[in-house]
């Protein structure tokens, strides 16, 4: 995937007092989010949104793009 995460999702969280405990309980994000931050997977737009306001930051603060180099283009 050319789209990855700048820096540790979870760690920058917990910096702002947002444990992985506190997301679950307060309902902030699930499981299975949580797990796609832990192994770098992708998340929705509106969970990207939701780190957004918890960080206080913009989308490409946390998100950037590394071309890959297998794929082939056609011209």
């Amino acid at each position: 995937m050319p789209i990855k995460y700048k820096f540790n999702i979870l760690a920058a969280l917990k910096e702002k007092g947002y444990s992985s405990t506190r997301l679950r309980n307060e309902k902030i994000f699930g499981e299975s989010t949580m797990q796609k931050f832990r192994t770098g997977e992708m998340v929705s737009a509106d969970n990207i949104g939701r780190l957004c306001e918890l960080l206080d930051c913009q989308p490409g603060d946390i998100l950037e793009y590394v071309p890959d180099n297998n794929i082939i283009h056609n011209n």
